[in-house]
């Protein structure tokens, strides 16, 4: 495996640093944390200069870029802001690769040229009251009427729901067989009649949070069904890999951003006549911090690599999804112990880090749902 980037990915990182610095600054991240408001004025200006295409084929808008790329734009998405790169991978996630998956020529033709332009958001529901890590035990169902569905049910931490265009839902259209059979996948308008959202608070994502969705006898037309009419696990496991290179590469780069402000913090505050970084205690916590993100940066792009070869495995998101998550959360508390009782305060983006990242070992799949995968692909 080659590690190095191609010149034209150097450009994509360089580019969106440079655009993110400007569109994404600290005090505007900061600011849409504080209000709970999401990064809109950063979300439209990555549609703006046609980031949103970056996955999507040229036919219909974009330019038909590979995994490596889509990990440079998540984790550099991140490094400015973790909310961002949340929003933006789940509108390439569920609005771009799973359309480009399963979708029809029409619902190709309909889709891909907005989520290219950055026109819409997508968003995700599957989760449940009672069907959270156990996922394919949800009750959600999907009735056929009328021509097309009748939807009735509820869902839960559905991330974006009430700041997005299309919500590609996870329903059960029959109960007969394994649990697993009976699925089927619709992309519907969030705003349709029968929809009821619930902002739920949080302890961190605060900006674009997450919701509960109420449906009651929501009608949605044949057209809205996204593949194979009660064969749709076998797509949402797909869009899960490709999820978890997304927020891994994301979470990748919001942990380098706690980082380097605990390391620049260590570097200029000064106790008993030294800065503290000259301390042992403080420096090996940076030299920690520091090998953690190594390995979880190479182990972004070398499954970004795997799955452009066509090689990666349910193991392989297992693998990288665990330890990125579980290194966010650990480089945030320490970086919080660095600044002591100033990590503690709100005005410092230390906090933030702290509760966003707290999240990376519960959601998408908690840490302990990725050990039993792992286990079972060796063999136990």
């Amino acid at each position: 495996m080659d590690y190095s980037f191609t010149p034209e990915q150097e450009q994509i990182r360089e580019h969106l640093r440079a655009l993110l610095s400007k569109a994404c600054p600290p005090e505007y991240a900061a600011k849409c944390d504080e209000d709970a408001r999401p990064p809109r004025e950063a979300y439209d200006a990555l549609a703006k200069n046609g980031w949103f295409g970056l996955i999507v084929p040229p036919e219909y808008g974009g330019t038909g870029g590979n995994a490596i790329d889509l990990a440079i734009l998540l984790e550099e998405c991140g490094y400015a802001f973790e909310e961002l790169g949340m929003w933006v991978f789940r509108t390439l996630t569920y609005g771009g690769y799973a359309v480009m998956r399963d979708g029809t020529p029409e619902q190709k033709q309909a889709i891909l040229p907005r989520v290219a332009k950055g026109e819409i958001a997508v968003c995700f529901g599957i989760t449940e009251p009672h069907s959270g890590s156990d996922a394919a035990a949800l009750t959600t169902k999907a009735t056929e009427h009328e021509g097309g569905y009748l939807i009735n049910g509820q869902k839960v931490f559905t991330s974006g729901m009430d700041c997005s265009e299309l919500c590609l839902l996870i329903a059960r259209t029959s109960s007969a067989g394994k649990k697993h059979e009976g699925i089927t996948n619709f992309l519907i308008d969030t705003t349709l009649p029968g929809i009821d959202i619930k902002k739920i608070k949080t302890l961190g994502q605060r900006a674009i949070g997450t919701t509960q969705v109420f449906y009651n006898d929501v009608q949605v037309p044949k057209s809205a069904v996204l593949g194979k009419v009660g064969e749709g696990w076998r797509s949402v496991d797909a869009y899960i890999w490709y999820e978890r290179l997304c927020l891994s590469a994301a979470r990748t780069g919001a942990a380098t951003a706690a980082f380097e402000y605990a390391l620049n913090y260590a570097k200029t505050r000064k106790q008993f006549g030294k800065t503290i970084g000259e301390f042992q205690a403080i420096s090996h916590k940076l030299a920690d911090m520091k090998m953690m993100l190594d390995i979880s940066r190479t182990m972004v792009y070398r499954f970004a690599w795997l799955m452009d070869q066509g090689k990666a495995t349910r193991h392989d998101a297992a693998v990288v999804k665990l330890h990125t998550g579980e290194t966010y959360k650990a480089v945030s508390d320490m970086g919080l112990q660095i600044l002591g009782g100033y990590g503690y305060c709100m005005e410092y983006p230390m906090q933030r880090f702290f509760r966003d990242s707290r999240l990376a070992t519960i959601g998408a799949g908690t840490s302990e749902i990725q050990r039993n995968i792992i286990a079972r692909g060796l063999g136990l």
